[in-house]
C-alpha cells in the first residue's frame, strides 16, 4: 500500500511539473510525425465558402429532428460496442452518421478499430478525434490505452497529464490509464 501511494505522489508531481511547463511535442502526441496511414479517416471535403470578407460565416442551424435523430444513432453504435462487442458492425453505424469530425463519433471509431486489431487505422481516429476536440478526456485515455499496448509508456504518461490537466486526478479517465500505466510493461495485457 505504501509503495502505491508513493507511486502515486511521484505521479503526481511529475504531472504537475509537466503541466506547469509547456508542451514540447503536437497535442496528439502520436509517434512516427510522417503521412497519416492511407487508410486513414477521408479529409474532410466540405469547402469553406468563398469570401472576400474577413468575417466568418456561421455553419447552418441543424434542426432538432436531425440532432434527435444523430444522438439516437449515436446511442445505437455505442450500445453495438460496449454492450455486443460488435466493433466491425459499429464502424459501419458510425460511418454513417456522416459526421467523422465529431470528436465522440471519431473516438468510438479510434477505439473499435483498436479492439479489432489495426492500429493505424486507431492512431488516425484518434488523432482526429484530439483535432476536433483538445481535451476530449476519454479520447486522451483511450489514446493513452493505444500507447500502453505499443509499448509507448513515455507517451502513455503524457496522455495521463493531459488528462489530469483537463479532469484531474480523481476522474475515471485518470484512474484507468493510471492502473494501465502501474502494470509492468509487457504483460500482454489488452485494454
Amino acid at each position: 500500500m505504501m509503495k502505491s501511494a508513493i507511486k502515486f505522489a511521484t505521479l503526481a508531481l511529475f504531472s504537475m511539473a509537466v503541466i506547469a511547463s509547456p508542451p514540447s511535442v503536437p497535442a496528439y502526441a502520436a509517434g512516427g510525425g510522417g503521412d497519416p496511414p492511407s487508410a486513414a479517416p477521408p479529409p474532410d471535403t466540405r469547402s469553406a465558402p468563398k469570401s472576400t470578407s474577413k468575417s466568418k460565416k456561421k455553419p447552418p442551424k441543424q434542426s432538432s429532428s436531425d440532432d434527435d435523430a444523430f444522438r439516437k444513432a449515436y446511442r445505437a453504435a455505442h450500445a453495438t460496442i460496449y454492450e455486443r462487442n460488435d466493433f466491425a458492425g459499429a464502424i459501419e453505424q458510425l460511418k454513417a452518421l456522416g459526421r467523422d469530425d465529431n470528436a465522440d463519433v471519431a473516438n468510438l471509431m479510434g477505439y473499435s478499430y483498436r479492439k479489432l486489431g489495426d492500429y493505424r487505422l486507431s492512431q488516425a481516429w484518434y488523432e482526429r478525434a484530439l483535432k476536433a476536440d483538445p481535451n476530449h478526456v476519454l479520447t486522451w485515455q483511450y489514446y493513452g490505452l493505444w500507447q500502453v499496448e505499443q509499448g509507448n509508456r513515455d507517451q502513455a504518461s503524457y496522455h495521463l497529464t493531459r488528462i489530469a490537466a483537463i479532469c484531474g486526478t480523481a476522474c475515471e479517465e485518470y484512474r484507468s490509464l493510471a492502473a494501465a500505466l502501474e502494470k509492468p510493461p509487457g504483460t500482454g495485457l489488452i485494454y
